[in-house]
């Protein structure tokens, strides 16, 4: 119960209530998997959306738990923000009664969060055709550096009264990615309900992996119950948040220096672990070539990994691959891909005689 605290208040009337049921799971992938798989045996709709993109485990864990997974749209490439509409039109053309899984904050991969407003809109869409939330809870403090304010997505739908799952892991707030802590807890409509959602998630957890192991949930035990401890992890999550706020800041200050074509203020504007750098696959090869930089190839980066002595070598790169691969691209497209190895080997001007015409793009 100290996790569902944590996430839905200490003063949520559904915990007030005894609405709620909680079991201790194997991190936030243990907790998606149980109730998932309580889902497939005992909710009446068995399909769940879930983002695009999203975190590359949830189609694995849900299809594997017995669920048909469908997408929403989320992520808008060419604003590198929120698709707001195409998501609220999606979750409009789903099924009612189907289950909708959110990331409670600091989306992953893309960083990119709906506001409260867009919240409030998606809650009342998702009630009015009575969708089944549940959240995935992974960066609880570890987005803004409070814990009320990134757990604010979720006790909005916690305070209407209606029925949701949450997921949530102490592998990043924490720092107990060794030790597989994590918690599920159901919103119930009522106390009866809950005793019995209880009662057959423990009977799904039983045959999976009997019991939960002891010594990291006795960490997160004595730390959530002792009010010093408690504050004092509450100022080292604020520090590091904020510390991965300061990287995003410094990465965009490096690239406006630079002149780095293009808009870069999605980086500052994203929360959480991870941005979606806007950056291609080519750039993202270019970039490992020629600066030994690694990141996926749909060029997400984790913010966390940066700091201030290794920001100007990404900084660089990242220029580097815009400038070189957007003269790249404007010259090969409808000629020749042999333009962009040309570019490549010398920056400061693209010949190429084809059909007795002389192509030049200067650099």
């Amino acid at each position: 119960m100290l996790s569902a605290k944590l996430i839905f208040g200490t003063d949520s009337p559904a915990i007030r209530e005894s609405r709620v049921a909680t079991v201790q799971c194997l991190s936030g992938t243990g907790s998606l998997r149980v109730g998932g798989e309580f889902l497939a045996r005992h909710y009446h709709e068995h399909t769940i959306y879930i983002p695009q993109p999203t975190w590359g485990n949830h189609p694995k864990v849900f299809t594997l738990a017995g669920l048909t997974v469908r997408s929403y749209r989320y992520y808008d490439p060419a604003t590198r923000g929120l698709d707001f509409q195409g998501l609220l039109e999606d979750l409009s053309s789903a099924p009612s009664g189907a289950i909708v899984l959110l990331h409670a904050c600091a989306h992953n991969p893309t960083g990119v969060d709906p506001t409260l407003d867009q919240w409030e809109q998606i809650r009342q869409l998702m009630r009015s055709k009575s969708l089944l939330p549940f959240f995935d809870s992974a960066y609880q403090g570890f987005a803004s550096g409070s814990l009320d304010k990134d757990a604010q997505s979720v006790r909005k739908f916690v305070a209407d009264g209606g029925e949701l799952l949450m997921a949530q892991s102490y592998a990043k707030n924490m720092g107990l990615y060794g030790e597989r802590v994590g918690a599920l807890s159901i919103v119930c409509g009522s106390v009866d309900v809950a005793v019995r959602v209880e009662s057959q998630l423990k009977l799904v957890i039983r045959p999976m992996y009997s019991n939960p192991p002891i010594h990291g949930a006795s960490i997160v035990a004595t730390i959530l119950k002792d009010s010093d401890m408690f504050n004092e992890w509450t100022v080292e999550l604020k520090g590091m948040a904020d510390r991965i706020i300061s990287m995003r800041q410094q990465l965009f200050d490096a690239l406006k220096t630079r002149g780095t074509p293009g808009d870069w203020s999605h980086i500052i504007k994203q929360i959480g672990m991870f941005t979606f750098t806007g950056l291609n696959t080519d750039q993202v090869a270019f970039m490992r070539q020629e600066y030994h930089i690694y990141m996926t190839s749909d060029g997400r980066i984790s913010m966390a990994g940066l700091s201030t002595r290794t920001i100007p070598h990404l900084s660089d790169a990242i220029h580097a691959a815009v400038t070189k691969l957007k003269a790249a691209y404007f010259c090969s497209d409808g000629i020749m891909g042999a333009v962009r190895s040309l570019l490549l080997a010398d920056r400061s001007e693209c010949l190429l005689s084809l059909d007795s015409t002389v192509i030049k793009w200067p650099s």
